[in-house]
């Protein structure tokens, strides 16, 4: 089934390239019968390829997705067309408050190495996730976005490693017979693009979390709670091929002197284009997630 998108959006032409059909709504139209209202609140800085990633997963559901965008309405850019793009496709919290989502999904953002009292917009943050316990009914976070709610349900501190994880790392599955994770191989590959320590003795000795998949060199990967009211993600299954590659240039001409990524360029030549190998697993988690979490 085709995903509904507010009219305009810049994924609507890149994705009719790769034969994904995506329904427009003017912004403001809510009432799409028979369809799941799923909310994205983006914390990523190249918006539009986040929004192009994630719309793909979601489009290979075969429900009808009411997909609309949140935004917290004091970030700051300096890029004037990623600020035109936020007003003209996303909505604020004040704007939606008094309704109900089906689905909200949390992207990761580039905040590793900041402390979360030190991040402008933290109090927001912690307004949204108060709000989505009441008004959200499944909520999937990515990356950051994990660390930041582990932080704010369970009280878990920021842990950082010295050295940013980043690469394409091999998973396997705890459990076989969890709805999230039905029809998966044994052993799934996934990339990361973290400072985050994601420890699997702490996610088991101070939250209620089932970890429902992990990696020996990456950590705990995949975990839920008990009443499918939380998904988190401590990967990014919608990466593109080059996403990592990007990452990759940028932190090097920051001088942050990052490793080159494991198991990601071949022969570890940043020369050479990536090979995607995550790519199903990504499209069934998502689609398990709206089949058996949000519905």
């Amino acid at each position: 089934m085709p995903v509904i998108v507010p009219e305009k959006l810049p994924a609507i032409d890149f994705l009719k390239k790769e034969n994904i059909i995506l329904l427009t709504k003017p912004k403001n139209y809510k009432k799409i019968f028979c369809s799941k209202k799923i909310i994205i609140l983006n914390l990523m800085f190249k918006k539009i390829n986040t929004e192009n990633q994630l719309i793909r997963l979601l489009s290979h559901s075969p429900l009808l997705i009411n997909l609309s965008f949140l935004s917290i309405n004091d970030c700051q850019s300096n890029n004037i067309s990623s600020i035109k793009h936020t007003k003209k496709f996303y909505f604020t919290l004040e704007e939606i408050y008094n309704e109900y989502f089906d689905g909200l999904i949390i992207t990761g953002a580039p905040l590793g190495l900041i402390d979360f009292s030190q991040i402008r917009y933290w109090k927001k943050f912690i307004k949204i996730i108060t709000w989505a316990k009441n008004h959200v009914h499944s909520i999937l976070s990515i990356c950051w976005s994990v660390q930041a709610i582990l932080n704010i349900l369970y009280d878990i501190p920021k842990k950082n490693n010295k050295f940013k994880l980043s690469g394409i790392f091999k998973h396997k599955i705890l459990f076989k017979n969890n709805l999230l994770t039905k029809g998966f191989d044994d052993y799934f590959f996934v990339p990361h693009s973290r400072y985050a320590n994601f420890s699997i003795d702490i996610i088991k000795n101070y939250t209620d979390l089932n970890i429902l998949s992990v990696s020996k060199k990456a950590g705990a990967y995949l975990l839920t709670s008990n009443n499918k009211k939380y998904t988190f993600i401590t990967g990014h299954p919608e990466y593109d091929a080059e996403t990592i590659a990007e990452e990759y240039k940028y932190d090097s001409n920051i001088n942050l002197k990052p490793l080159i990524p494991f198991n990601y360029f071949p022969n570890d030549d940043i020369l050479l284009v990536p090979k995607v190998n995550w790519r199903s697993h990504g499209n069934l988690l998502f689609s398990n997630w709206l089949h058996y979490f949000v519905c």
